[in-house]
């Protein structure tokens, strides 16, 4: 009878044990899967933000190192000698000129710079870099135009300039820029005097996935009408037609890409809704010689200023501003697919001097 009343009591407290154990793991597996939903959630938002915003912006001073530490070398060396008088802003003044400001340019920022430091009284190198940043970008600012497709659709734009500008690879970027804005682009080699401009061209749409009209030995002219023609029958968004390099001097050739531009309204009335002139950042003034050259021919409605990361002269958009203003769509500040910016004023001239 005992080991019966044993066997009763000793049976209970063998299902309590059961019971415990299988209870007690069901609790932290709960806790485990609240902790691995809240670190997935959180960390996401904030990294992408700051990387956009991080990569465009320092990118731009990456791009403008160059003429950043020639300018800020020269400014610090000016300070160490010089106290702010007449013969400080003569110095000043040989200073911006060698960063290719231009003779108007340089003259309005030196009597900004002036009042400025008489208004505030500055003695202090930072806020003169200060001062002059924000005097550059009032001046660049007028200039500053991203570029608007119209629905006048294909869209075209018409690619000119000196040979080694560095044109070919600017319609590479541009098409990736434009393919990013969500665009379907067509280029057409039109440059059919150079054999390696349509090679490169061939390789940029094989990067971006485009089709690239190109006749080896057709008139470019011709080459730009197939490609508009062909744009407007698969309703592609843009049409990129890049045109062989042309001297400022040779008359003739000048006169031949003006034919293009003639071929180009033929087939599509609208068109070229953009002509973009690509001058190089370290041919410095010389840039504005191009532009009135081509302007005068073709009527130049946008330019991109590529290069920008291989100079210490960075000013010649504020001479373009002041000598000859044209609307400033793109700067090239390396050598990437994506090193393309759209031109802004204030991240420009903060860029040069901070």
């Amino acid at each position: 009878m005992f080991e019966f009343l044993k066997k009763l009591v000793s049976n209970p407290k063998a299902t309590k044990k059961k019971v415990k154990p299988a209870a007690t793991p069901k609790k932290p597996k709960l806790k485990a899967t609240k902790k691995k939903v809240k670190p997935a959630a959180t960390p996401k938002k904030p990294k992408k933000e700051k990387k956009g915003f991080f990569s465009f912006t320092e990118k731009i001073k990456k791009g403008l190192t160059k003429t950043r530490e020639n300018l800020s070398t020269q400014l610090t060396d000016l300070f160490k000698n010089k106290k702010i008088d007449e013969v400080f802003f003569e110095e000043l003044e040989t200073i911006l000129l060698t960063a290719d400001v231009g003779i108007k340019a340089t003259e309005i920022l030196i009597q900004q710079v002036k009042l400025k430091v008489k208004e505030e009284n500055v003695q202090d190198e930072s806020k003169l870099k200060a001062i002059l940043k924000n005097c550059l970008a009032e001046i660049l600012i007028p200039i500053e135009s991203s570029l608007k497709i119209n629905n006048n659709s294909p869209f075209v734009i018409m690619v000119v300039g000196v040979n080694g500008t560095g044109k070919t690879t600017t319609i590479g970027k541009l098409t990736k820029f434009f393919q990013n804005k969500g665009k379907t682009v067509l280029i057409a080699a039109g440059d059919t005097f150079r054999a390696a401009a349509t090679e490169q061209l061939s390789i940029w749409g094989e990067r971006n996935n485009v089709a690239v009209i190109s006749h080896e030995t057709a008139d470019p002219s011709s080459v730009i009408f197939d490609a508009v023609n062909s744009a407007k029958a698969k309703n592609i968004d843009i049409v990129i037609a890049d045109t062989a390099g042309r001297l400022p001097t040779q008359k003739h050739l000048i006169d031949e890409i003006t034919k293009i531009k003639r071929v180009i309204t033929k087939c599509h009335a609208k068109a070229p809704q953009e002509i973009l002139l690509v001058l190089d950042a370290n041919t410095g003034q010389n840039a504005i010689t191009q532009l009135k050259t081509f302007n005068e021919a073709l009527g130049i409605t946008g330019l991109v200023m590529t290069k920008l990361d291989g100079t210490a002269k960075g000013g010649v958009l504020a001479a373009i501003a002041k000598e000859s203003p044209t609307p400033v769509r793109f700067i090239g500040v390396g050598e990437g697919i994506d090193d393309l910016k759209e031109f802004k004023a204030k991240e420009y001239a903060e860029a040069m001097f901070e």
